[in-house]
C-alpha cells in the first residue's frame, strides 16, 4: 500500500522518471545484495560475489 505523497508523486511523474527511479531502486537492491554477500562471505572474491548477485536476480521471478 502506497501512503498518499507516494502516490502523488507518481503521479507528477513522466514515464521517463518513473522508469529511471525503477532502476535506480533495481541497482540499489544489486548493490545492498552484494554488501550481504560480502559480509557474509569475507572470504569470497569479488567476481564470486558479483556471480552470486547474478544468479540471485536472475531467478528472483521464480
Amino acid at each position: 500500500m502506497l501512503h498518499p505523497d507516494q502516490k502523488r508523486i507518481l503521479k507528477s511523474m513522466t514515464p521517463s522518471e518513473k522508469l529511471k527511479a525503477a532502476m535506480n531502486l533495481y541497482y540499489s537492491a544489486r548493490e545492498l545484495k552484494a554488501g550481504g554477500l560480502r559480509h557474509q562471505h569475507p572470504d569470497w572474491t569479488e567476481e564470486k560475489i558479483q556471480q552470486k548477485v547474478r544468479e540471485i536476480f536472475s531467478h528472483a521471478g521464480d
